[in-house]
């Protein structure tokens, strides 16, 4: 199965090469993706799978689209 991965702000450099085909093992986990990506769970504030706002124990699924996003701060 293949996911489409897109890390956002601060997380942009754990965005692998080969985003747009990335390898998932059937019933892989949010959770599963970030610690295959070196992302450590505290540094996520928010993910998405196809635009809908999901958890890290959401299952990925083949062609899914996941944003990953960090919290940010403004002023």
């Amino acid at each position: 199965m293949q996911i489409e991965v897109k890390c956002y702000a601060t997380l942009m450099s754990f965005q692998p090469e080969n985003a747009a085909a990335f390898p998932v093992e059937k019933g892989e986990t949010v959770e599963g993706l970030l610690g295959r990506l070196g992302i450590k769970a505290e540094d996520v504030k928010i993910v998405f799978i196809n635009g809908t706002k999901v958890g890290p124990d959401a299952a990925l699924g083949d062609g899914d689209r996941v944003g990953i996003f960090p919290a940010v701060g403004g002023g």
